[in-house]
């Protein structure tokens, strides 16, 4: 067994919709944390409606204080949502001091089926057995990545390709949630969505915050940028001295996501063999070449959709 990796209740039934578990905190859970760079006052804001969630939870009835622990992280691909939220667990975690929290991340694909009431059974089954089984166990955050698959939009559904089945799960997700807000209140639910228009409203309105994580802003950029230059120089010192062209790349960068914009920085090193094989030979307008072109692409793939 992995190292943070714990093992389910004797009975718990594990789901294939699991696609990771760890207890909490754990050290690399604490570098997703520090790898996004957004605001501070919104890791910070996040992190307090985690706990007031859960301290309110504990001490008042749900018909009087009616808090759900759900958390949205909303925004654009690639802003970093998933690792964003991964981190905001382990920091919950270390908050809550002696207490070791579980984590579940849920596949909602993995719930899907053509099987007419089968996604149905599915989900139910998610709500109410087996998060609730692991919750018996302490404290359990469960991270519900591109949640409008799992609770899509029912205005917007099509009449087409099983709209019965997408309904019920839907509606199955809404009542799982109800259930987990009132019987098992040291449950905290993060849910990410690239498409927030797509998400049923209903699951929306039982959210305590709903926050999106835009692109990155200008300050934000320049330490991806620094961050990016800074691991590639413990391999290629020279790399380090491109960092005085900052300001460069920062104007360069503007529209691109987190993701896309790390992977511009490592693929100016590819823009000839002799950088490819050095990155030592590596210089700062190869750099801006890179960004420009990204940028470019972005737009032009935004356009697209």
């Amino acid at each position: 067994m992995l190292a943070g990796w714990f093992l389910p209740n004797k009975g718990v039934e594990f789901m294939e919709a699991i696609s990771d578990q760890y207890q909490l905190p754990h050290k690399d859970f604490a570098a997703a944390w520090d790898a996004i760079k957004i605001s501070p006052e919104v890791k910070n804001r996040l992190v307090a409606q985690s706990l007031l969630s859960l301290q309110l939870r504990q001490k008042f009835s749900f018909e009087v204080m009616p808090v759900h622990g759900l958390i949205v992280m909303a925004g654009p691909p690639g802003t970093g949502k998933t690792t964003l939220a991964r981190g905001l667990a382990n920091e919950v975690s270390r908050a809550l001091g002696g207490s070791k929290v579980k984590f579940i991340q849920i596949d909602p694909h993995a719930l899907g089926s053509s099987s007419l009431g089968k996604s149905q059974k599915e989900v139910t089954k998610l709500f109410q057995q087996t998060i609730p089984e692991f919750a018996a166990g302490g404290p359990t955050i469960v991270l519900l990545d591109e949640v409008e698959t799992l609770a899509a939009d029912r205005q917007r559904m099509s009449l087409e390709a099983n709209p019965i089945d997408v309904h019920r799960a839907t509606d199955a997700a809404l009542a799982g949630i109800d259930l987990l807000c009132r019987k098992h209140r040291n449950t905290l639910l993060f849910a990410t969505t690239n498409y927030i228009k797509a998400v049923d409203r209903a699951l929306l309105s039982r959210a305590d915050l709903i926050e999106d994580i835009g692109l990155p802003n200008a300050e934000a950029r320049k330490e991806i940028i620094a961050d990016v230059l800074k691991q590639l120089a413990m391999e290629w010192p020279k790399v380090d001295a491109l960092k005085t062209q900052m300001a460069a790349y920062v104007h360069a960068s503007d529209g691109l996501d987190g993701r896309r914009l790390r992977k511009a920085i490592i693929t100016a090193a590819a823009s000839s063999i002799e950088t490819a094989k050095d990155l030592n030979t590596l210089r700062p307008e190869q750099i801006v070449k890179t960004l420009k072109h990204a940028v470019g692409q972005a737009a032009a793939t935004e356009k697209a959709a």
